[in-house]
């Protein structure tokens, strides 16, 4: 009886699906592209517990929602496999081992940055993140720009949040909306959209996989379950944020971090450069929690570690509750900022995969659902070049100063602040990706190394 019960109808048992998961969270480096090529490798191409059609399917839905994709499909898919249970177990194991190496590296960063050698590590670093953001919009760009139409709102998408300062959660809006009526209007334009193939020669059927082609019992849409869940998970999410603001106030640091990221986790569409921008703009230029540099710093660590991407945001609310701490232990009241930041960033992907994967054939073949997609994503492609003019800007140049426009701001660097090193080191990184095709972590770990010579030789 103990082995039917452990072992469900697909033959894979739970705690091999949680070895398997663990071994996807260490292996997930490269950002969600990456992540999703490790899993696709593992689950569908070696394990076979998944067919191609599922896989492809589940990804298109969570590339639907705020959030990390790559994560969100692993959420789905363990639920998938084991329902609730798998679903928190791969979710969460794929957040672990990036969470404790980022908290682990901003213990070293806010106590031994001012060493030369850790600071000859950032600076390198920093030239690298410039190249591999440069990279997204290329990659991201050349998938989703097919036409003109959506070159165009790349460009407006663009201008809006460089010059016009535009909050990112409108232009996603906008962009959605655009998409959205353009499809339903009839234009061929927004049909269509991205998301990341599969590059196996050998493709699995789903009828071949463990899995199936059947719906697993569990997974058929039950409205009474869905809304049971995802109010269990609501609570989890906004309880922390209601006791915060009720006991510690609106200006509290830990009650702007908690309302802040929980925003962020409901309009963050696009993928974590799209998402990246939004935080750069409000934690740097209107919470002051850190420098555009230290934000640079940040991503290095995100891009150096397992999991997801957007872990950055566990790096700005380390520092945000640092440098505000009040009355607490600054190092406390560091780790208590990363644990929320982390907590408010990722309960929410369980609470939308809960909620809509069992609906989730309501939005196949649906074009206009499709079209909307297509437009935010065009859009993400403006915004990912303005995260990475913003962070050449302050990467390259000591000082950046705004010159007011008759409609929006520019960002003007001070040409005699140019720093030749970032420069040059900057442009060595991106020959090496986009010239030799070297890995992202050779290059990250290559400029470190030169960046930590040249700060030792006085250089940088």
């Amino acid at each position: 009886m103990s082995t039917t019960a452990s072992v469900p109808s697909h033959g894979i048992a739970f705690r091999d699906a949680v070895k398997v998961w663990a071994r996807v969270a260490v292996l997930s480096f490269g950002g969600p592209a990456g992540q999703i090529a490790v899993m696709h490798r593992i689950l569908v191409d070696e394990k076979r517990w998944i067919g191609e059609e599922r896989f492809l399917h589940a990804l298109n839905y969570c590339m639907l929602l705020p959030g990390p994709e790559a994560q969100q499909l692993a959420i789905y898919i363990g639920w998938l496999l084991h329902k609730i249970r798998g679903g928190l177990v791969a979710g969460t194991l794929f957040v672990l081992p990036g969470f404790i190496s980022i908290l682990a590296l901003s213990y070293i960063y806010v106590l031994l940055g001012q060493v030369r050698l850790i600071e000859g590590l950032f600076f390198g670093l920093k030239s690298a993140v410039l190249a591999i953001v440069l990279q997204a919009v290329v990659r991201v760009g050349s998938r989703a720009l097919k036409n003109n139409v959506l070159r165009g709102l790349a460009a407006a998408a663009f201008l809006a949040i460089f010059f016009l300062r535009v909050p990112f959660p409108f232009i996603v809006v906008a962009a959605g909306l655009i998409g959205f009526g353009a499809t339903r209007a009839g234009l061929s334009a927004f049909r269509g959209s991205a998301g990341h193939g599969s590059n196996a020669k050998t493709k699995v059927h789903d009828s071949d996989s463990a899995l199936g082609e059947a719906l697993p019992e569990h997974a058929k849409p039950n409205a009474r379950w869905s809304i049971q869940t995802s109010a269990v998970l609501l609570v989890l999410w906004l309880a922390p944020v209601a006791i915060l603001l009720a006991v510690a106030g609106p200006a509290n640091v830990f009650s702007r971090i908690a309302v802040f990221l929980s925003e962020m986790a409901v309009v963050t569409f696009g993928g974590a450069y799209a998402v990246l921008a939004y935080v750069a703009q409000q934690a740097v230029q209107s919470y002051h929690w850190l420098s555009p540099r230290e934000m640079l710093d940040g991503l290095g660590l995100a891009e150096t570690t397992p999991g997801p991407l957007i872990m950055v945001t566990q790096f700005v609310g380390f520092l945000g509750a640092y440098r505000g701490a009040g009355i607490l232990n600054p190092l406390l009241a560091a780790t208590l900022g990363a644990v929320l930041t982390t907590w408010v960033t990722f309960v929410p992907c369980f609470l939308w995969i809960f909620l809509g994967a069992p609906f989730i054939e309501r939005l196949r073949g649906n074009q206009a659902v499709s079209g909307a997609l297509a437009g935010i994503t065009a859009a993400v492609v403006g915004v990912i070049l303005n995260l990475a003019v913003w962070f050449a800007l302050h990467a390259l140049f000591a000082k950046v100063v705004e010159r007011p426009l008759p409609v929006g701001v520019l960002e003007i660097p001070e040409w005699a602040t140019m720093n030749l090193p970032a420069i040059l080191l900057t442009v060595a990184a991106a020959l090496a990706i986009f010239r030799f095709r070297v890995s992202m972590l050779a290059t990250l770990g290559g400029c470190g190394a030169i960046g930590i010579v040249l700060r030792l030789a006085g250089i940088a």
